[in-house]
């Protein structure tokens, strides 16, 4: 039963992670402008962080008391579980706000057109790869939650 509920809890990080990075994301900027879909995506990387802590919390408890776990299985598992929350809360914590501000100075002219778009652009490249890796981390998860 807990080994049932670690794979169910892994895949809905895992594909919630990838559902909003590789799907949702990239089909807000396709259709909307960049301002709307901007928005768009921050609120639902809000919502993916506040799910990302709330897993955690569940994992980290079910990883503990689950019987059928050795010694070196359970740290891979709360490796895994830390390492996909500190990518998550890194974003949220650190980049994001980071990000919001730049747009937010940058008024009705866009972040393009500021003169902080290059930090923008690599703040954003920071995030694209912070998001790969909980990508790369979660699926290694879900394969380890079994």
């Amino acid at each position: 039963m807990l080994a049932n509920a670690r794979l169910l809890l892994a895949a809905l990080w895992a594909g919630s992670v990838w559902a909003v990075s590789y799907l949702a994301a990239p089909s807000a900027f396709a259709v909307l402008d960049s301002t709307q879909a901007g928005n768009v995506v921050g609120i639902m990387l809000t919502r993916s962080a506040w799910l990302a802590i709330v897993l955690a919390v569940l994992l980290a408890p079910l990883i503990a008391r689950s019987t059928d776990l050795d010694a070196r299985r359970r740290r891979w598992l709360y490796g895994l579980v830390a390492g996909m929350l500190a990518c998550s809360l890194i974003v949220y914590l650190g980049l994001q706000p980071m990000m919001a501000a730049i747009r937010e100075a940058a008024g009705p002219a866009g972040v393009r057109a500021s003169k902080q778009w290059g930090t923008f652009a690599a703040l954003h490249g920071v995030s694209q790869v912070l998001y790969l890796a909980e990508s790369i981390l979660g699926a290694v998860l879900v394969v380890k939650a079994r």
